[in-house]
């Protein structure tokens, strides 16, 4: 079956990282270089410019993982826009932020997030906790059971 017009190809083995912090997007690096390490990662420090960028492509990265907090527009705005394009529509984002608010986490789903993840500062628990959403990701792309409905969030 052919794609529609203006279709785009979904690249499960590609995920894109918006996050900021040189620290935590090395640190995200690593984890899931252990974890996933057939998995290729590009990384944005900016949301400006993501979503031009993404619509431009003929093939999306599968999953956006997405820092709340950034410079220029901030995650959250960006999360709007890439839930504004049709286009965009199966891209899996998994908001990964260092916010516990309850009132952020509802936003975030409200906004079409598909999975709200708390960075966590230990490395090993960061390390777990993306594994688990990255492992969720992948099951509920290829139809495992108990992978439907909304991503595991950890506050």
């Amino acid at each position: 079956m052919n794609p529609g017009p203006g279709a785009r190809r979904i690249d499960h083995g590609s995920v894109l990282v918006v996050e900021d912090s040189h620290e935590d997007a090395e640190a995200i690096e690593r984890a899931l270089s252990r974890t996933h390490p057939e998995l290729r990662l590009e990384f944005a420090v900016r949301g400006d410019g993501v979503v031009p960028d993404l619509v431009a492509r003929d093939e999306l990265p599968g999953l956006i993982l997405l820092d709340l907090n950034m410079p220029g527009i901030s995650g959250h705005a960006l999360l709007a826009a890439i839930r504004a394009r049709r286009e965009l529509a199966e891209v899996r984002v998994v908001v990964f932020t260092s916010s516990t608010e309850p009132a952020e986490v509802e936003a975030c789903y409200a906004a079409g997030a598909d999975t709200y993840v708390y960075k966590p500062v230990n490395f090993t628990l960061f390390r777990t906790v993306l594994k688990g959403a990255v492992d969720y990701w992948q099951a509920s792309r290829s139809g495992a059971p108990g992978a439907s409905g909304d991503g595991p969030s950890v506050k």
